[in-house]
């Protein structure tokens, strides 16, 4: 195996709020409780953490203030996705400017572009900014789902260096391996396929769950990159129901209830994101007892 630009279990991380504002000092403290569990990086302004309805200046603070806080002890890779290439390409000149170590683009949502257009838009970043770029592939939130074809001419690019994969297809990272070339970076977007993913020749993982359980989910990892699969395999199985449970509602909200009940940040989330139902609360809970979290 390659030695990857990225590697490991980054979280993708959420935003908490206080009072309808970003919680800054909460912020601050769950990045410096990922970093003491020794993940590998750390991934703001993602899906997880409410990008969608963050206003530009939000967006731009939270990746600001993951990068001071951070302060090289591992690399921050911004989220800077949207269905504009020009704003794609503003945030992520914004992501360099402040210090991220790479952008997070994901393919461009609700206008369903073709894959020379999903070719074009990457591009087009690739061209305006020196900086890596990771595509997101998430084609159950976008709508299109982005060929290994395409993404085998984008890594010819110097400026796109790899991806995140929530499309849950093991078979696709095999393949993508082989026609990306070695130096391609392979991570995947979807906890509960981490174990599968990694043995396919992936790197890692942008992981919801190691919110709420870094260390667990950094040893899974650490496992998974050293061949002990034994190992590996008893992670997976202790975390697997809180894999699931964290998406038992409109996520983040179940992260936020977890974070919430070890007193970590309030459970607040930003409409039309509401509340994890009572059902959801239970089944985060049971994976918390399963992971040894609670």
């Amino acid at each position: 195996m390659s030695d990857p630009m990225f590697r490991g279990v980054m979280p993708a991380l959420v935003t908490p709020f206080r009072d309808g504002q970003v919680d800054e000092a909460a912020f601050v403290a769950l990045v410096e409780r990922q970093i003491a569990a020794g993940v590998h990086g750390l991934v703001p302004v993602g899906t997880t953490g409410e990008t969608a309805t963050l206003n530009h200046d939000e967006h731009r603070r939270v990746v600001e203030l993951c990068v001071q806080t951070a302060r090289g002890r591992v690399p921050v890779i911004a989220g800077a996705g949207s269905n504009s290439t020009a704003e794609a390409i503003e945030l992520t000149r914004h992501a360099k400017t402040v210090g991220a170590d790479a952008a997070l683009v994901v393919t461009p949502y609700y206008n369903r572009p073709s894959q020379e257009g999903l070719y074009a838009h990457y591009q087009a970043i690739n061209d305006a900014v020196q900086l890596p770029v990771l595509v997101y592939n998430v084609p159950g939130r976008t709508s299109v789902d982005i060929s290994n074809e395409i993404l085998a001419r984008l890594a010819i690019l110097p400026n796109i260096v790899g991806i995140k994969d929530a499309t849950g297809d093991l078979g696709r990272a095999s393949g993508q391996r082989v026609e990306c070339g070695e130096d391609w970076v392979m991570l995947s977007g979807n906890d509960d396929a981490g174990l599968g993913y990694m043995a396919h020749g992936g790197h890692g993982c942008i992981s919801v769950t190691c919110n709420v359980a870094p260390e667990a989910c950094a040893q899974f990892y650490n496992d998974a990159l050293a061949g002990q699969w034994q190992g590996a395999l008893y992670g997976q199985d202790r975390l697997i129901r809180l894999h699931k449970a964290l998406f038992s509602d409109a996520s983040p909200a179940p992260t936020k209830f977890a974070l919430a009940h070890l007193g970590l940040c309030l459970e607040d989330v930003r409409l039309p994101i509401v509340p994890a139902s009572e059902a959801s609360r239970a089944e985060v809970l049971a994976g918390m007892r399963d992971a040894g979290l609670i």
